[in-house]
């Protein structure tokens, strides 16, 4: 189920939504509407021969700053990672990120996969902004980017992606190995001695 916006301002006024800053005015029915921050990550092709990720070989890249009332060319073709100017996680929800349709008509894509952001993961979202259209976008930090939801869930986790997640000290450092996961301990029962029943076959004698 998902939450509306008088339960969203409950959860943030109860402090079960961490979303800082708020403000009340980019709330839709049921999402809010969150923007750009001012960091930009990019690849340097001519210094890239290819990406393996399984691997663990990436791209190099370099970081691009833009002041508040500058702006941020996204060429046609090109994926970039932007950053959220708002923080935010719960301990209670599940948050799902998604784009906006009047992003997504001008050929603008806000993230490839990685939507959904776990319980106790507190973050500045990492954007996967990438440009299908055939024409440049223009990007300017503190417009609005994305619009997120928020999940009930159907019972408290095992799992806490603080405790777990691969980005959860730190969203922005990209390529961060996955953390190992504890194996689960596997019990060995004995095998139980099966009784043997005897089958007593009863003869029948013939009348004759």
């Amino acid at each position: 189920m998902f939450l509306s916006d008088i339960d969203i301002i409950k959860g943030v006024e109860s402090g079960e939504i961490t979303l800082e800053p708020f403000v009340e005015s980019r709330l839709s029915p049921a999402s809010y509407d969150i923007i750009l921050g001012n960091q930009f990550v990019v690849n340097e092709p001519e210094q890239t021969n290819f990406v393996d990720p399984a691997r663990k070989i990436y791209a190099k890249t370099r970081q691009i700053n833009v002041v508040d009332d500058g702006e941020f060319i996204l060429h046609p073709g090109v994926s970039v990672l932007g950053i959220s100017k708002e923080y935010f996680g719960s301990d209670n929800y599940l948050i799902q990120v998604g784009g906006k349709s009047s992003l997504a008509r001008v050929g603008l894509m806000i993230h490839n996969t990685a939507g959904l952001i776990n319980p106790g993961h507190f973050l500045n979202i990492t954007f996967e902004l990438c440009n299908l259209s055939n024409v440049p976008i223009i990007l300017r930090p503190g417009m609005a980017i994305a619009q997120l939801t928020f999940s009930k869930l159907s019972s408290p986790t095992r799992q806490n992606y603080r405790h777990v997640g691969r980005y959860a000290k730190d969203n922005w450092n990209h390529f961060v190995p996955a953390k190992a996961k504890k194996t689960s301990k596997t019990v060995t029962t004995k095998p139980t001695a099966k009784k043997t029943v005897k089958k007593v076959s009863k003869k029948t004698s013939k009348k004759r």
